[in-house]
C-alpha cells in the first residue's frame, strides 16, 4: 500500500521559496506568474491494512509542521 502526502505552507505564512521561484520564472520570460507556493511530496511505502488515522498521526507527529503547515493524504 502506498500513501501520498502533499505538504504546504498555510495560506498568510511567508513562502520565500516560493517568491524565489516566481522572480526566476520572470527573469527567465514567464511572464503572468502571480504567485508560487512551494510545498513537499512525501511517499510512504505502508503494510497493506496501515489506516488513514495511522497516516494521520504520522503527518501530526513529525511529517508537518501543523502550526505553519497544512497537508492533505492520497492512498493507494
Amino acid at each position: 500500500m502506498k500513501a501520498r502526502v502533499h505538504v504546504m505552507l498555510k495560506n498568510g505564512v511567508l513562502d520565500p521559496q516560493g517568491e524565489a521561484v516566481r522572480h526566476a520564472l520572470g527573469s527567465l520570460g514567464f511572464e503572468g506568474v502571480e504567485g508560487v507556493r512551494q510545498g513537499k511530496v512525501i511517499e510512504l511505502d505502508l503494510a497493506d491494512g496501515t489506516s488513514e488515522d495511522t497516516v494521520k498521526e504520522m503527518c501530526e507527529k513529525l511529517l508537518a509542521n501543523t502550526v505553519i503547515e497544512s497537508y492533505s493524504i492520497e492512498l493507494a
